[in-house]
């Protein structure tokens, strides 16, 4: 069998995300054939290599995929030093080892995917990919539409362009109002500190979608598998972002200007050369 990344190996057995599986290996909490592995890349081949992780013997589980309603003050983590509730605890009669595909802070509420995928957990968690998820907010004051197009426009976190995909008002009052938000993208926060930023703090945040799954018939702290078809239609919106075609536009009016300039120089060229075959033609027959 040809030999596959560490990391990637590990996230198929359902020890973590691809990401933090490779935070796991520079820890030097795996080894090899009872050597320690502490950097990268490492490539091993499972039916001969022995791999431990944390001293235990790496084995494959069946792949499952559940889908969870988190309640608020449950934590997306597989260890908290605080002893609060994670999202794990939330699965009592699931016997393989499952972990949060993304995370939702303590504060927010909805909908996680749980898995031993780390490959489909990658998929769904990378940047590059931009599955969608929407969020209802409720948040402080009366948003009007100024400050809508201010979040479309995108809102500067940590020296970059924080972008949301869409949003509407559902309901305005002199108090509160409550968005619908979708975002492409997951930054720490992100839709609590861009609201800060056009001033509607955030009081409650509830993911409602992950891809077309919704959150309607789940209530809190249950949870259910994905079904076949759901789990083809997040592989399918786990797709690559297109690259933007302004570049290529740009690159195919370039290509077309140095087209002409050497079609000019070539031309160029060819009428100072006709005058001198025309010459050596005639000095040919005076020859003669």
């Amino acid at each position: 069998m040809a030999k596959e990344r560490l990391q990637k190996v590990m996230a198929e057995a359902g020890i973590a995300s691809r990401r933090q599986c490779e935070e796991i290996i520079l820890d030097g909490l795996v080894s090899v054939n009872r050597k320690v592995v502490d950097s990268l890349p490492c490539l091993v081949d499972i039916q001969v290599d022995k791999i431990t992780v944390d001293g235990k013997r790496l084995k494959f589980e069946e792949k499952v995929y559940f889908l969870l309603h988190k309640p608020k003050k449950v934590v997306c983590t597989n260890s908290d030093p605080e002893g609060r509730v994670r999202a794990v605890d939330l699965l009592r009669k699931v016997k393989q080892r499952v972990y949060p595909v993304g995370r939702l802070d303590a504060d927010t509420k909805g909908l996680i995917i749980m898995t031993n995928d780390g490959n489909f957990a990658n998929e769904l968690t990378h940047p590059k990919y931009g599955v969608p998820k929407t969020y209802e907010a409720v948040v402080k004051g009366a948003v009007h539409g100024d400050n809508i197009e201010k979040l479309k426009k995108g809102v500067w976190l940590d020296k970059q362009k924080a972008t949301i995909e869409k949003v509407k008002i559902l309901q305005r009052g002199p108090r509160t109002s409550l968005l619908e938000i979708t975002l492409r993208e997951g930054r720490n926060r992100q839709i609590r500190r861009m609201l800060a930023r056009v001033g509607h703090p955030v009081q409650q945040l509830t993911r409602t979608k992950i891809g077309t799954i919704s959150i309607k018939g789940l209530g809190p702290k249950k949870f259910r598998p994905l079904t076949e078809k759901e789990i083809v239609s997040l592989r399918k919106s786990a797709k690559p972002k297109p690259l933007k075609t302004t570049k290529k536009k740009n690159a195919t009016k370039s290509s077309k200007k140095t087209t002409k300039k050497t079609t000019k120089k070539e031309n160029v060229k060819q009428a100072k050369k006709t005058p001198e075959t025309k010459r050596t033609r005639r000095t040919v027959l005076k020859m003669d």
